[in-house]
């Protein structure tokens, strides 16, 4: 009988399987922080939560203080006794804030709670011999606060003492529904503390030079945000937020912290900036949500942010709209390849946040999204949190960055060098956590170009990723993970290398430094390749640690024809050291500035520009000292400080790759133009990747060539390239060549059309409509057997 019927599908519906960070799913009860190097959080405990304190990088110390809620000091709260005096965190906060450490916003948390460290004692697990990945865990007897802290010294250039981060993996007892997530600490004493609940919106005074916190409370929940200059609506003038006049004078598609914070009304009266955001997913393009909307989708009578902006202006006589323009805060949109206007979840999880600062007196409007019937929120409602602090506060600018999924977000730092370079410069850019110089202002890009190529520049590269790797198996970790031959690298010698996965594409690629025998620097451009380094270990059960020091390795570029010079003058080495005239290509040596008692550094001769060039390695607190002595070492050698924007022009000029643009993971060394680092013939070794390498080196479909452009018109990364109709390949940099007073490009073609002479067309617009003629050339356009940098 039931072949009458038809087939079904047996059993109840499938739940959707979605892959998620477990820091971004706030109601699994589940949540991790990250105790920075050298730093130290505070975190909220409660009865029964477990607390798991991991040390992923191993070797690093830690402290921890527990208080109940009246701020007394009790390790008991742990399940266990004091066994410090907690020297490590009282040194931390004499010591004041470091780039990064957090200590600034812990010592008012504790302030807060009024605990004192000289009241109690601390409980301190681990120490230098500790293992990667080991872990201790507690379970909490009583509700109260627990401070975290992985305290250390700081790093000699030549020495390997790094402090690293600490993971902190908490388990609630009792899982938290929407609307019950803790605040974050305030970042000041607040002004004002105002609670807008979900569903509604609320509007709020902000004076001139104060700042507004925009806060997610449990995350995934949008918020619109609008602001009137108060001066103007006291005429009668109601002139908002223009988010169009914005992205117009700004360029950009939202406000960002750096150097196109602002926001305007119709009139370009600049009305707010933004100083941090801990998220960078926003919306300036759609509308506040408004009854029309819901009521076209079959929702009429929908509570919208339109009307919660009506009643919430109404004390301030503003005018109500059927709706409203606004900059829609942690809203996930983003428009595709056809123009259609789509939206996400957002990317904000519980506590994170805008902070702007008003640039003149200010009616603010603040809503909490009531959306339920996309993922614009989620799928879950919730509250929206603001704060305004005095102007006379100080917070430096920042930007969150996540080194994966499922880190803790890092705000931008500035390095050791920036009090130099800002004095020189506020065009800066956000690079991998930190603020860098693009252009400076009294020069420009062609002349840092050319004081490269004919004198000398200096410029900070402080946010490429330094690792320490260190132990007996040393040698063999980046033997097997590296696709150089390291076992040929002498003690003071500097290798470039690929890093790659098992299918041949390019993890990172960078420079090995061998220290000693099982004493290993790898510096990258990506915190992956650490990361990556430590699960090969682990996986391998190989008796080494990587630890990371970029935060106690900052690092200047001296480059150019007068740079040995300006080393020479400013460098004291030991006897059994090499001098700066002895030190031969892709080798470092140990010294210090001025003399024997100067700041210690290490100065390797390497370089991202294609000339004679070095890197001088420092602790961030000789970094001023060490700007200073370059600086005074070649001003009558004609020595420019040089920026990103220049710095990008001489790499292509020598055909240098950049991450990101010239490879990625589905690019191999061969395509990448770098198949010399792929020694498949003379290392006998195996390495990650070197059957893959093999199949296709042996195969090869593509081939990282150099342009010749016959047009004076520009050229970006992704522009396709076409021999006739068939796209053959595609630009993957770019630049106007002052030296050869032509456009050149970088770019990956198909082997069949790669020979050196092929003219080829680089497609704009539709890839159709606008054709630029152009003609294969050799990959470096500037010194291609190298011959400057080895001078």
């Amino acid at each position: 009988m039931l072949d009458l019927y038809p087939k079904v599908i047996p059993g109840p519906p499938r739940p959707s399987r979605i892959l998620t960070p477990s820091s971004a799913m706030p109601h699994s009860g589940k949540e991790r922080y990250e105790v920075p190097g050298n730093g130290a959080i505070l975190i909220r405990v409660g009865t029964g939560d477990r607390v798991s304190i991991v040390n992923p990088e191993g070797g690093q110390r830690v402290e921890l203080v527990a208080a109940d809620e009246g701020g007394r000091i009790d390790a008991g709260l742990l399940g266990v006794q004091a066994n410090s005096d907690a020297s490590g965190l009282k040194a931390l906060l004499a010591a004041g804030p470091r780039l990064g450490s957090g200590m600034g916003g812990l010592r008012l948390g504790l302030e807060r709670r009024g605990i004192d460290l000289a009241k109690g004692g601390a409980v301190a697990l681990f120490g230098a011999e500790t293992a990667a990945g080991s872990e201790e865990a507690f379970t909490i007897t009583r509700d109260g606060v627990l401070v975290i802290a992985a305290p250390g010294g700081d790093m000699t250039p030549d020495g390997q003492e790094t402090a690293t981060p600490i993971l902190v993996l908490v388990q609630r007892s009792a899982l938290l529904s929407v609307k019950q997530f803790d605040l974050p600490d305030p970042l000041a004493d607040p002004v004002l503390d105002l609670r807008v609940k979900s569903a509604t919106a609320r509007a709020y005074f902000v004076k001139a030079g104060d700042y507004i916190q925009i806060i997610d409370v449990d995350g995934r929940q949008c918020t619109d945000f609008q602001a009137f200059a108060a001066r103007k609506l006291d005429r009668g003038i109601e002139h908002a937020l223009d988010v169009t006049t914005s992205r117009t004078l700004m360029g950009h598609a939202y406000s960002m912290p750096g150097l196109h914070s602002k926001y305007f009304d119709q009139d370009m009266l600049p009305l707010l900036e933004v100083v941090q955001d801990t998220v960078g997913r926003h919306d300036a393009f759609a509308m506040a949500c408004a009854a029309k909307y819901y009521d076209d989708i079959g929702y009429p009578g929908h509570a919208n942010c339109s009307e919660n902006f009506n009643g919430a202006l109404a004390e301030y006589n503003v005018t109500a709209r059927p709706g409203w323009m606004a900059v829609n805060l942690f809203f996930n949109t983003g428009i595709d390849a056809h123009g259609v206007l789509y939206t996400d979840e957002p990317w904000s999880r519980p506590g994170d946040y805008v902070l702007f600062r008003a640039l003149t007196d200010l009616v603010c409007v603040s809503s909490a999204c009531p959306d339920d019937t996309t993922p614009a929120n989620g799928w879950y409602l919730s509250d929206i949190h603001v704060r305004t602090y005095s102007g006379e506060e100080k917070f430096s600018r920042a930007i969150a960055w996540r080194a994966t999924p499922d880190s803790e977000p890092k705000m931008t730092k500035d390095t050791a060098f920036s009090e130099r370079t800002g004095a020189l410069t506020r065009n800066v850019v956000e690079y991998k956590g930190y603020w860098l110089p693009n252009v400076y202002s009294s020069n420009g890009a062609i002349e840092e170009y050319w004081a490269c190529r004919e004198k000398a520049v200096v410029l900070d590269l402080s946010p490429l990723r330094k690792f320490e790797v260190t132990g007996p198996d040393a040698e063999a970790l980046m033997q097997y993970t590296l696709t150089r031959d390291v076992k040929k690298l002498s003690v003071g010698q500097v290798v470039y290398s690929a890093m790659c996965y098992e299918h041949g594409g390019m993890i990172d690629d960078g420079t090995l430094f061998r220290l000693g025998r099982d004493n290993f620097r790898w510096i990258g451009g990506d915190d992956y390749g650490g990361i990556w380094l430590r699960e090969q270990a682990e996986k391998l059960g190989l008796k080494v640690m990587v630890r990371s020091s970029t935060d106690q390795l900052h690092n200047l570029a001296v480059q150019g024809p007068n740079s040995r010079e300006i080393m020479r003058r400013m460098i004291w080495t030991a006897p059994h050291q090499p001098t700066i005239e002895e030190l031969g290509w892709f080798r470092f040596t140990v010294g210090r500035v001025g003399g024997p008692n100067g700041a210690p550094v290490v100065v390797s001769r390497t370089g991202y520009t294609g000339e004679l060039g070095f890197e001088v390695f420092c602790h961030p607190k000789d970094g001023t000292a060490v700007y200073d002595a370059v600086w005074e070492n070649g001003r009558d050698l004609g020595l420019r400080p040089m920026g990103l924007a220049a710095l990008d022009m001489v790499r292509i000029e020598a055909g240098l790759i950049f991450a990101g643009y010239d490879f990625s993971d589905q690019t191999d060394p061969f395509e990448a133009g770098i198949g010399f680092t792929v020694p498949l013939k003379s290392k006998t070794d195996d390495f990650i990747g070197r059957d893959a390498l093999i199949r296709r080196k042996e195969n090869p479909r593509w081939k990282f060539v150099g342009l010749d452009i016959e047009a004076n018109v520009d050229v970006g990364h992704g522009d396709c390239i076409h021999v006739g109709r068939a796209q053959v390949g595609e630009v993957t940099s770019s630049m106007r060549s002052p030296l050869l007073g032509k456009n050149i490009a970088l770019a990956r073609v198909d082997l069949a059309h790669a020979e050196v002479g092929t003219a080829v067309e680089i497609g704009k617009l539709d890839g159709h409509q606008k054709r630029l003629p152009a003609v294969i050339v050799g990959l470096s356009h500037y010194d291609p057997k190298k011959t400057r940098p080895q001078s």
